[in-house]
């Protein structure tokens, strides 16, 4: 999905040599068919390796399409190799996409109201730290007011400011309480009275 932040490459003699081996074995757990956004795969990112462009490789292997092949194991060993190279936002994206691959991934476009009309005046930060509620409209039920924990992974930015609008993925505290939703649903987020803001549905991918 290209969310990591790039840096400079750094090599492996700035880290532990467990970094290059734990690069190596989620390399392997990519299927020969599987592209990266660019197209590359994963022989490009063994020849990376060789160089000991590691951050390079981590960024190619965290960019690989096919949710369907990527286990736990796969973004567990991205997000140790994160750690060790102290990338903390790449550390967060790779453990939210493998709670994603236990969970499945729900993403929505998200409308915040304006400050004027008693939204929040402080951005929508990037990295899952925002932890809002969300009525989530179970059918059959009379009332939205049944409200749900999940937090926050804005798209393609770094936050979401007050009033504005952009892409998320949202992380619920249960699960199993939203696998009703389908793309095209509206719910709305509360942090206080009033609304906050409001989602809808965009994509839905089962674990």
């Amino acid at each position: 999905m290209g969310q990591l932040v790039r840096g400079l490459p750094i090599k492996s003699e700035n880290v532990s040599m467990d970094v290059s081996e734990m690069l190596r074995r989620a390399a392997d757990l990519v299927p020969l068919r599987a592209r990266t956004d660019a197209g590359l795969t994963a022989d490009d990112v063994r020849e990376y390796l060789r160089e000991n462009e590691l951050e390079v490789a981590l960024g190619m292997l965290a960019d690989f399409e096919g949710v369907h092949w990527q286990t736990v194991e796969f973004w567990g060993l991205l997000a140790s190799v994160a750690g060790q190279m102290s990338l903390r936002d790449d550390e967060a994206w790779c453990q939210w996409r493998k709670e994603e691959t236990l969970h499945g991934i729900i993403r929505a476009d998200l409308q915040l109201v304006s400050p004027d009309d008693g939204g929040r005046r402080m951005p929508v930060p990037g990295t899952g730290q925002l932890r809002p509620m969300w009525a989530i409209n179970h059918p059959g039920r009379e009332s939205d007011t049944d409200l749900h924990v999940a937090r926050i992974w804005v798209e393609w930015a770094p936050e979401i400011g007050p009033g504005e609008r952009g892409s998320i993925r949202l992380s619920p505290l249960t699960p199993a309480s939203w696998r009703h939703l389908t793309p095209g649903d509206v719910i709305t987020m509360h942090e206080r009275q009033p609304v906050s803001g409001s989602a809808t549905i965009t994509e839905i991918q089962r674990p």
